[in-house]
Order: structure tokens, then C-alpha cells, then sequence
């Protein structure tokens, strides 16, 4: 038989019953701690926004399609849309250099795919 340890929370729960639930306040556990925030670091300087698109077209099933950011963007953001009948989107992600978006998808009974794929480009300081 396995055992459980209660929490001072469930025993709280246990001792007044469900009827008395609603009156019932239950302080966290001393040991309980929370971590302290992380120092806050200078946030990016995003200018030039740029939404870049690659409309929709059919593609053979997980063939990655990517749009690419202007020379000297880099993408903060992006997304894809696989189009069809049960079209499934496989995968949205950055490109490894993060000048670009990827997207690739796949439409069961069928050969290909229509995949749209959008970057949110921005240079980045």
C-alpha cells in the first residue's frame, strides 16, 4: 500500500469538511519560500518593425517553406498557417540564425500542402 503525506492545506480540508470549505483560509507552509526576481536586465531596442509574409502556396507535405527579414533584421516574432483540407501545421520556429521563419506542415491524403509563413522582423541593438 503506498502512503501519502498530507499537507497542512489538505488536513485543513479533511478537519472542516467540504461544507465549511468556503470559510476556510489556509496560510502557506513555513517552509514555503519564493524565489527572488531575477535583477532586471536592459530590454532590446526593437526598431524598424517589419511584418514580412510568404502567401500561401502548396508545397510537397513537411517541406519547409521560410521567409527571410531584410538584411540587418532579425525575426523577434513569426508564425505559419498550414491550408487545406485537415491541413495539419507541423512546425512554426525561427530560423538557427534568427534572420528568418520556418513553416512546414502536412495534409493527410494528400501530396502536398498550402503553407503561409510570417516573420515579425526588427533590428535589434
Amino acid at each position: 500500500m503506498r502512503s501519502r503525506k498530507l499537507t497542512t492545506a489538505a488536513l485543513g480540508v479533511a478537519a472542516v469538511g467540504v461544507a465549511g470549505l468556503t470559510a476556510m483560509t489556509v496560510a502557506a507552509p513555513a517552509t514555503a519560500s519564493v524565489p527572488a526576481a531575477p535583477a532586471a536586465s536592459a530590454a532590446a531596442d526593437f526598431t524598424g518593425y517589419q511584418l514580412v509574409k510568404l502567401p500561401n502556396a502548396n508545397v510537397p507535405n513537411f517541406q519547409r517553406r521560410v521567409v527571410r527579414c531584410p538584411a540587418g533584421k532579425k525575426a523577434v516574432g513569426g508564425g505559419a498557417e498550414a491550408q487545406g483540407n485537415q491541413a495539419v501545421l507541423v512546425g512554426s520556429f525561427p530560423t538557427d540564425d534568427g534572420g528568418g521563419w520556418i513553416g512546414l506542415g502536412r495534409q493527410p491524403g494528400y501530396n502536398d500542402v498550402g503553407i503561409s509563413v510570417y516573420a515579425i522582423c526588427a533590428n535589434v541593438s
